[in-house]
């Protein structure tokens, strides 16, 4: 193996090339699966629609939209924060690919809470949709703390990665497990609050990926 130079090496020095391009694609494919949850209105008959119409069944359908967009950026966010981990990352070994199979297992799940929210966000089942959502991220913050466990370990991280920003990202996501399961717990009481919590927890580590 060639020497190590930088904090981030060379694609001639590192070994995750393929584990990083295997995970851009599952990331790609979750976020795509996403807008299947925007339909086009449809009418019973043609003499139904008119812009009014439109317009209107358009607007009926914002839990769809405002459930996209949630999700949406925080599957941007959980991949902006994998390429930042892994940027300190020189090799990989079987743990390590297990911990982020483990983490993409979950991505590709996050269409389908997103789709229960879109569906009941507006019916008596919403408190029980939005602690589904906030529940089922609080595996996702779980997936992310192993795969941190995970690329941080001696034998795989680069020794010349900086010590402050790999304890930058552990203490950013040491507050992902109990500010979800808050999210959880809030959902059976509020729905709006659970994804409120969530909307702002993609918005606070949207910060945390800033250079030091």
């Amino acid at each position: 193996m060639t020497e190590i130079i930088s904090e981030t090496g060379t694609p001639s020095e590192r070994e995750t090339g393929r584990l990083e391009a295997f995970s851009d694609g599952v990331f790609a494919i979750a976020i795509t699966l996403l807008a299947l949850e925007l339909k086009v209105p449809h009418f019973e008959s043609g003499s139904d629609v008119t812009p009014a119409a439109l317009a209107s069944g358009l607007a009926r359908q914002w839990p769809s939209y405002f459930a996209f967009f949630t999700s949406f950026f925080t599957v941007l966010v959980m991949w902006v924060h994998h390429h930042a981990i892994f940027r300190l990352v020189w090799r990989s070994d079987v743990t390590l690919l297990f911990a982020n199979g483990f983490l993409l297992m979950l991505v590709t799940v996050v269409p389908f809470p997103t789709a229960l929210v879109a569906e009941y966000l507006r019916t008596p089942a919403a408190s029980a949709a939005c602690t589904f959502y906030a529940g089922f991220f609080v595996l996702v913050s779980i997936g992310f703390w192993v795969l941190l466990w995970a690329a941080f370990r001696k034998s795989v991280v680069n020794p010349h990665a900086s010590a402050a920003k790999i304890e930058h990202l552990r203490r950013s996501y040491r507050l992902g497990p109990p500010l979800y399961l808050a999210a959880t717990v809030a959902g059976l009481f509020s729905p709006w609050l659970a994804m409120g919590i969530c909307s702002a927890l993609w918005m606070v580590w949207a910060v945390t990926t800033r250079d030091d």
